[in-house]
This record gives C-alpha cells, sequence and structure tokens, in this order.
C-alpha cells in the first residue's frame, strides 16, 4: 500500500551495472519496493556506470569522465537519487567530490552527491517502510560488503528491514566483517588472493546453516555464489531487494 504522505514525490534510480546485466530482477524488485512506499520512480536512460572500475585501477581522468556524465544526467532535478548497492553508493557520494577537489565543477558535484542515499537506507529512514512476511519459514544469512559497512554505512538499515520479516531467521556469520575477495577488479588482479578470500566466506556461509545468504551488493554475491556452484553447495545468494519482494509478496 503506497503512503499517502510519500505521493506525487519522485526519486532518481541508478541502476548499476550490474543489476542491468546480470541482476535485472533485483533492480526491477528494488524499484518495486520504492514504488511500494508512493514514490515514482525516474530512471535516466542515459545512466552508465558509477566509474568504480576504473577509479580502483588508477584511471583517474576516465574516472571523472564517467562521473561528470553521471552528475549531468542526474541533476536535471533535485530527486534523491536511490542506489542498490552499497558499494555504488559508497563510490557516487564519497569518491566523486575527491575526484572533483580541484575543478570549478566541484560545488555542482557536492550537489549530487548529497542526494546518493543507498536503497535500504532510503526505504528505512525516508520511507519508513513496513512489511508483512507472506512467506514460509527460512534461515538466511547475511553478507555485509566493505563499502556498505565503512562509506555508505547502511547495514543497520538492511537489517532493521530483514527484522520486520517475521518468518526469517537471520544467522549472522561469524566472519562478516571480512571482505569476501571480490573487491572489483581486485579479483581479476590477485586472483589467488581473492579465491582464498571467498573460500573462507562461503564456509562460514556454509556454517550458519542457512537456506540463502542475503546481501545488498550483486558484485558481492556473484562471487559468493561463484565459488558455491564451483563447490557445488546448493545456497542461493540473493539481493536483499528481491529478498524481501518475494517475501511480502508470498
Amino acid at each position: 500500500m503506497a503512503r499517502e504522505g510519500n505521493k506525487n514525490q519522485a526519486v532518481y534510480f541508478f541502476g548499476t551495472c550490474l543489476g542491468d546485466m546480470m541482476y535485472a530482477d533485483s533492480a526491477m524488485a528494488a524499484i518495486h519496493l520504492i514504488e511500494r512506499e508512493g514514490y515514482q520512480v525516474v530512471f535516466p536512460m542515459e545512466q552508465a556506470c558509477c566509474g568504480q572500475p576504473a577509479y580502483n585501477s588508477g584511471f583517474i581522468e576516465e574516472a571523472r569522465e564517467v562521473a561528470w556524465k553521471q552528475v549531468e544526467v542526474f541533476s536535471k532535478h533535485d530527486y534523491p537519487i536511490v542506489v542498490p548497492s552499497g558499494s555504488c553508493a559508497g563510490m557516487m557520494k564519497i569518491h566523486y567530490p575527491q575526484l572533483f577537489q580541484d575543478s570549478d565543477k566541484l560545488f555542482e558535484v557536492k550537489r549530487f552527491s548529497e542526494r546518493i542515499v543507498e536503497l535500504t537506507t532510503f526505504l528505512h529512514q525516508a520511507a519508513g517502510a513496513q512489511y508483512i512476511d507472506r512467506g514460509e519459514q527460512i534461515k538466511i544469512t547475511w553478507h555485509s560488503s566493505c563499502h556498505a559497512m565503512r562509506e555508505a554505512q547502511c547495514i543497520e538499515d538492511s537489517k532493521a528491514l530483514l527484522a520486520q520479516l517475521a518468518n526469517v531467521e537471520l544467522v549472522e556469520l561469524k566472519r562478516e566483517h571480512e571482505c569476501c575477495g571480490f573487491g572489483g577488479t581486485f579479483s581479476i588482479k590477485q586472483p589467488l588472493i581473492s579465491g582464498a578470500m571467498v573460500a573462507d566466506k562461503v564456509a562460514d556461509v556454509v556454517a550458519t546453516g542457512a537456506s540463502a545468504v542475503i546481501s545488498g551488493d550483486a558484485g558481492c554475491l556473484l562471487n559468493i555464489t561463484g565459488k558455491m556452484e564451483k563447490e557445488n553447495i546448493k545456497i542461493p545468494g540473493i539481493h536483499i531487494a528481491e529478498f524481501i519482494w518475494g517475501r511480502i509478496n508470498g
């Protein structure tokens, strides 16, 4: 049910690269969750990558070019920009102003970055979302991505939304605060280290006895589920938006 106080309010939605190419159902679920709270979702078709791969690889000029394109695309209105990824949200909120620190574009970039909000933070704090769980009893575990914890700082909001689901038992990972080993290009440049890290993460997931691992970052899910599939471990990885949308719709 749409909330009366949110009717006629609009937000931008940044779909992310993985949301576009690999996790389209999760991106659509995120949009449905926002619309459920009475907001109009605006999806600029000109949007692209947040620029993090280039930035993390040291291609600063290229990252700046990609970043400025997003600033232009999402600044036709002063709507909040909802991002279904702690990683992308952290990049756009924290690192964009750093990229333009010595530029005459800094003021516009800061105005853009101030409007960035991670999805679960938006749903929990701005929209005040309330959920009724219509699914069967299930035990899950939760993976906190590095950027979601340290930059977007949205983990408490994510877990608060999950806590509303009465038939969901959340079993915490013992090594929750450890990286899964993805790190974007890190997993390509340092495959042996990355492989050891994701093996530790998967072992932690299996030890919980959970039927699914939930996260707010598609990159981490891609890495964790890829390792589990390789080891023939039948535990699905699900983005929190898709998980919640499924639960409240039975």
